[in-house]
């Protein structure tokens, strides 16, 4: 007999023929068989778990606010944020213009190359009602849908993230296409390092971030450095080296947010793995790692593997997954690798404590953005006339942790058949809850079902037998009390609009890059 009171199944195939649909409870019996064993081991307790999320940039905002009438735009985010339905708890907000824009590019503290604003006097997250069409900068978008999503959800965790600082700090005069912050430059009149340098002074701009959004009601938890410090693309962006992102964090960041915010968490890389090329204590001295919280990562370049040069330097640090997205005709296979196998699985199990995956939404076309990048989709994609949403593999995915696995949960131990994510067998993650919930996912990176049989320690010979579809996940949450059944709203029916392709550069894991296409 089972020692919980409460179980809720659920499958979902790799090409969404079922959408985390409910299955009965399997019936125990004493052997597993022929099925794949998968022991859920809560004495093997490792990091916390904060949630799972995706980011609200100006693009999927602007569809959010202006496609959808505001009963549309209220349910759709009910049913992510609200805990007691989708459980979305993390989101990812750019501080400062990112690409995909509804708006053209912009940051807090525009004044022309070779002038200075050393004192932030010109700082503005925009002007104008938050949400009325003559609005400007966040306010135009980004922070009226975040304040809805407070609203359903107060304890949301935000993480800013710049991709560029203000062109007059930078040594190319231009917010895109890489360019460096000036290092070692000065704009005061003194030699302060907080009050005059550059890097003092952008310190100080993140700090001023933070205290206008905490002004309207928005808190900001966590800052990342910078947005793909190796990326010099046609949008914004800015370079760093680790070191240098470092040096800044502890030198500079740090100390100017100990002055109003000591608790804001400061992440560094927010990168690929191909970035961590080398241990991380090599190139960040225990000092700079004590003024910072963790490390991100995205999932665009591998080897994925790069990630234990992070978390085995500083295993003290907390690390999360802040990007990735798939293509709007990316096939089954391909998006669950990328969504299921290492985001949602392999990264999971070895140590990242949150997920926020790119666009929350995009359009049918992959639109808006300033480049003419079609193709690409969000975590849902939304007419953009009439605001209907087709939910993707990503909303699944994200639903899975946000729907299942209380806060406060830390991740167990659980059996695991596959080496990487996406080859091999199934592979499984597992939670604790503070009440003694357990829930867990198991992933199957093939194209055809395997049967699994599950089990708790501290059960002894009872196994439960259930099939994994091809590319699919299985769920299954015990709790002792009420469990949250709800389910998954019906989507609606238009055609997607993905030519021209543009920026396909992403590949999935096990898939060979194509140089050449528009990047």
């Amino acid at each position: 007999m089972s020692q919980f009171a409460n179980e809720f199944w659920t499958v979902t195939s790799g090409d969404l023929s079922q959408r985390r649909e409910p299955i009965a409870a399997p019936e125990t019996v004493s052997e597993p068989g022929d099925a794949t064993p998968i022991v859920i081991d809560t004495a093997d307790r490792r990091q916390p778990w904060i949630g799972a999320g995706a980011a609200i940039t100006d693009a999927a905002a602007s569809l959010i606010w202006n496609s959808m009438d505001a009963e549309q735009r209220h349910a759709f985010l009910d049913d992510c944020f609200n805990p007691a339905k989708g459980g979305f708890s993390v989101i990812r907000i750019p501080l400062g213009s990112c690409e995909p824009a509804a708006q053209p590019y912009y940051t807090y503290d525009d004044v022309p190359f070779g002038e200075h604003d050393n004192l932030l006097t010109k700082f503005s997250l925009g002007e104008g009602e938050p949400g009325a069409p003559d609005a400007t900068k966040d306010f135009k978008h980004i922070i009226p849908v975040v304040l809805e999503i407070l609203k359903i959800n107060p304890a949301v965790k935000i993480i800013a993230s710049p991709w560029s600082a203000p062109a007059w700090m930078k040594n190319t005069g231009h917010l895109c296409q890489g360019g460096r912050l000036r290092f070692g430059e000065w704009t005061g009149n003194g030699f302060d390092p907080m009050h005059d340098s550059i890097e003092g002074c952008y310190a100080r701009y993140f700090v001023r971030y933070v205290e206008e959004m905490g002004k309207l009601g928005i808190p900001i938890w966590g800052v990342t450095v910078q947005n793909e410090p190796s990326n010099a693309p046609k949008w914004p962006a800015m370079m760093w080296t680790l070191k240098e992102q470092a040096a800044f964090a502890a030198d500079f960041l740090r100390p100017a947010m100990n002055e109003k915010f000591p608790e804001m968490r400061i992440f560094i890389n927010d990168d690929s793995t191909h970035n961590l090329c080398w241990p991380v204590r090599e190139l960040v001295t225990p000092d700079q790692a004590a003024a910072i919280d963790g490390l991100t990562v995205h999932t665009y370049e591998g080897p994925y593997s790069n990630f234990f040069n992070a978390s085995r330097s500083y295993p003290h640090w907390m690390f999360g997954m802040t990007e990735r997205r798939c293509m709007i005709d990316e096939t089954p296979e391909d998006a669950a690798h990328i969504m299921s196998g290492i985001i949602g699985n392999w990264l999971v199990r070895n140590g990242e404590s949150f997920i926020t995956l790119w666009n929350l939404a995009l359009d049918e076309r992959g639109l808006p953005n300033q480049v003419g990048a079609t193709g690409r989709r969000g975590v849902v994609t939304i007419q953009h006339e009439t605001g209907e949403v087709i939910r993707n593999l990503e909303y699944f995915m994200l639903r899975a942790f946000g729907q299942d696995v209380k806060p406060g949960s830390v991740v167990v131990r659980s059996s695991n058949h596959t080496p990487d994510g996406w080859s091999g067998g199934l592979g499984s993650v597992a939670f604790l809850a503070p009440d003694g919930d357990v829930a867990a996912h198991i992933y199957n990176p093939t194209g055809e079902p395997i049967e699994a049989a599950v089990t708790i320690n501290g059960q002894g010979a009872a196994w439960q037998k259930v099939t994994v579809p091809a590319w699919g996940t299985v769920t299954v949450h015990k709790g002792h009390g009420p469990i949250n059944e709800s389910p998954v709203p019906a989507d609606d029916k238009f055609e997607l609009n993905p030519a021209p392709k543009h920026l396909l550069g992403d590949v999935a894991p096990g898939k060979t890059r194509v140089w050449g296409v528009d990047e």
